[in-house]
């Protein structure tokens, strides 16, 4: 089975690892798109902490990761499943009903986020300590 997931993956975390495991664990080959700087301004109105290339390299490192590829926009998540024929789509759950589009395409999953951290949570935990 195949699993495909999104996310921008900046300041990696401990709830980072969570799902890509957990994603992993559904299938034989877990895919990861990261969310190239443009398309991470856009949605957040600021680049990420970390380049493309960096984050890219992060998650590609990650013994439960088969393959990486560049997500350059959210209108282009039914292409990407249907290019890397994904069984199952993994988001967070606070994702929770926004990708239910895609279940003419694949399963959808939606598992819970690791509680305590976020990557907002860590880069204002920085500043206040800056």
């Amino acid at each position: 089975m195949r699993i495909i997931t999104f996310g921008t993956f900046d300041v990696f975390h401990i709830g980072h690892v969570n799902i890509l495991e957990r994603a992993k664990e559904l299938g034989a080959y877990l895919i990861v798109g990261v969310s190239s700087d443009a398309l991470n301004i856009s949605k957040k109105g600021r680049p990420p902490i970390y380049s493309q290339a960096d984050r890219m390299k992060i998650v590609d490192s990650l013994h439960c990761v088969d393959k990486v590829f560049l997500e350059e926009s959210l209108e282009l998540k039914g292409e990407y499943i249907k290019k890397f024929n994904a069984d199952v789509l993994v988001m967070g759950n606070d994702w929770e009903g926004k990708f239910d589009c895609f279940s003419s395409l694949c399963r959808v999953k939606y598992f819970p986020r690791t509680e305590g951290i976020s990557t907002t949570q860590v880069i204002n935990m920085v500043r206040e300590l800056a």
